[in-house]
């Protein structure tokens, strides 16, 4: 047995927080990698609180980096980070409560519209001219203008008396992740005919964009004029053929340590049953903090520099793991997932075990578990 145990009569501190830490100097250097691929200029996608990383430190970091323009959710989102001090461009496209025109004009702020009765709203809403990227369904059927709606959508936007200045042209690639120019031939075709439309309506200089991550890693002919890398920030290539740095680290308390017999069942529904005599810990994290609940055998994180598996079901906030002979006392610090190797376990490893994609692990750790940044 290994003990790795507190000296006798000392004060024990507070375990910390369970917390994920951002490290900046790794989404620099996927920024970086991307701009070493794609020679146009890059906007960092911030969605979704920075893909759980912050969006402030994510878009701090790529801009130092050389990142041009900001992407986010809505206008809010642009204006928070306005108010942080980024002067780059910043494009709002997903407004899930409606595009609030007079705050994008006073902020800077671009907004992506994708249909005639978009356009419309914003143009009656508007208090000033407002810059606009048109968005063309180029293959999803996910937001964006049908094809067959693009000629209507052009006619709206030159009917504005001047409250629209269109300056882009944008779409989505639906199979970037294939890593197969042939896969997103077509989005890319429809993209340069819905460009040429725009321009033929008299509309232009116009920046066009349709690749995320994975076409800027993977395919020149989605570049166009810009690549969005959002995922690549945090170290996610959705096509599995680039290796980007991990750019977190979540790490957790023991909160429980406990000497079993064979033959201990552990957790609710007694799924799992020790061999064994061992050691088991209980790490502060469960899947009220992002923890998947339904995981493949062979899933582990790493206390003391050794991988442990996790056995028993997942609970709300605590995971129990074998430490087998080596006992960990209460404030150990585990590490869920990291850009360490070795023992520690990846991004990529916790969404291969929970058979789920990894930016669904990053955006799903909870509000409890503390951000910081390195």
């Amino acid at each position: 047995m290994t003990a790795v145990l507190a000296p006798e009569g000392a004060i024990l501190r507070r375990p910390h927080a369970p917390t994920l830490r951002t490290l900046p100097d790794a989404v620099a250097a996927n920024v970086r990698r991307v701009g070493a691929t794609a020679a146009v200029p890059i906007m960092a996608v911030v969605k979704a609180n920075g893909y759980g990383h912050g969006a402030l430190t994510v878009a701090t970091a790529a801009v130092a980096a050389g990142a041009d323009w900001l992407g986010v959710t809505d206008v809010a989102d642009g204006v928070a980070l306005r108010e942080a001090g980024l002067r780059v461009p910043i494009l709002a496209w997903l407004h899930p409560a409606g595009i609030d025109a007079p705050l994008a004009t006073a902020a800077g702020i671009d907004v992506a519209v994708g249909s005639v009765d978009e356009l419309r709203q914003l143009v009656a809403e508007a208090d000033g001219r407002v810059r606009v990227h048109l968005h063309l369904d180029t293959g999803m059927a996910r937001g964006g203008c049908p094809v067959e709606d693009w000629d209507a959508l052009l006619r709206t936007a030159r009917a504005t008396d001047g409250r629209v200045e269109v300056v882009g042209v944008m779409g989505h690639l639906p199979r970037a992740e294939a890593a197969d120019p042939r896969a997103n031939a077509a989005a890319v075709l429809r993209m340069r005919q819905g460009r040429d439309a725009v321009l033929r309506a008299g509309f232009g200089p116009l920046l066009v964009h349709l690749a995320a991550t994975a076409g800027a890693l993977t395919d020149p002919s989605t570049h166009f004029d810009l690549v969005r890398i959002g995922a690549g920030l945090v170290g996610i290539d959705p096509s599995d053929t680039v290796p980007l740095a991990g750019a977190s680290r979540w790490t957790a308390p023991v909160v429980h340590s406990a000497a079993v017999p064979a033959g201990t069942a552990v957790g609710y529904g007694s799924t799992y049953t020790t061999r064994v005599a061992t050691h088991l810990s209980v790490v502060g994290v469960g899947y009220a903090d992002g923890i998947p609940r339904e995981l493949a055998p062979g899933v582990g994180i790493a206390i003391g520099g050794e991988r442990h598996p996790l056995v028993g079901r997942v609970s709300m906030d605590q995971i129990v793991v074998d430490t087998g002979d080596r006992v960990y006392p209460r404030g150990a610090v585990a590490t869920v997932f990291g850009p360490d190797g070795g023992a520690v376990p990846s991004v990529q490893d916790w969404a291969r075990w929970a058979g789920t994609i990894p930016h669904t692990i990053v955006t799903g750790i909870g509000p409890r578990v503390r951000r910081s940044a390195a």
